[in-house]
């Protein structure tokens, strides 16, 4: 993911304008004032997501095997200030959004939020974790299927504090969903 256009040394900033003018076979963010441009996710990224997506789905949302009062979403729109990005999966609390609003993009920054990495993404990826320190959001999860590895952090003060990086087969109890043992080889597998 190459950045498009620039935010500094006199560059013009992106626009919400720039990022809708990208074809709709792609993924577009905008990080600090630049534009980022992605390709749809190849085969591990997309199934890493949408079975973590399920495993919290019915767990969380549902309360299958977990406590319910969640609400999770897949690559919506975040509109944090002048940034917007498109995270692979995202959760609130229901005591925060006891209603999901009919829009394009959500302001209120989300309890929860994973990224899951690949090779095209991983570097806006992780520049967005500055984005997600300043606005306060709480977890954040980096998943690479690839490495089939999955980082866990939580926010201390205005910075990430890692609080455990897991890989393979791990049986797994990560903030802020301790009640669900997440046995990762689901994310991987195929």
């Amino acid at each position: 993911m190459d950045p498009e256009s620039g935010g500094g040394g006199g560059q013009k900033r992106a626009t919400y304008a720039d990022l809708e003018a990208v074809p709709p076979h792609k993924v577009a963010e905008l990080v600090d004032g630049k534009l980022y441009v992605s390709p749809r996710p190849a085969f591990p990224h997309a199934r890493a997501k949408g079975r973590l997506f399920g495993e919290l789905h019915g767990s969380f949302e549902q309360g299958r095997k977990g406590p319910d009062g969640w609400l999770f979403l897949m690559e919506v729109e975040l509109h944090l200030g002048e940034n917007v990005l498109v995270p692979d999966v995202v959760g609130w609390r229901r005591e925060r959004m006891p209603r999901m609003p009919d829009v394009v993009g959500f302001t209120l920054v989300p309890d929860w939020v994973c990224e899951v990495l690949s090779e095209p993404t991983e570097q806006v990826d992780r520049e967005k974790l500055k984005v997600y320190a300043r606005e306060g959001l709480r977890h954040l999860w980096l998943v690479d299927p690839l490495r089939q590895e999955l980082e866990v952090y939580g926010l201390e003060g205005d910075h990430w504090e890692r609080r455990g990086t897991h890989s393979g087969q791990e049986q797994v109890r990560a903030e802020p969903f301790t009640s669900l043992l997440l046995e990762l080889g689901v994310l991987w597998e195929w």
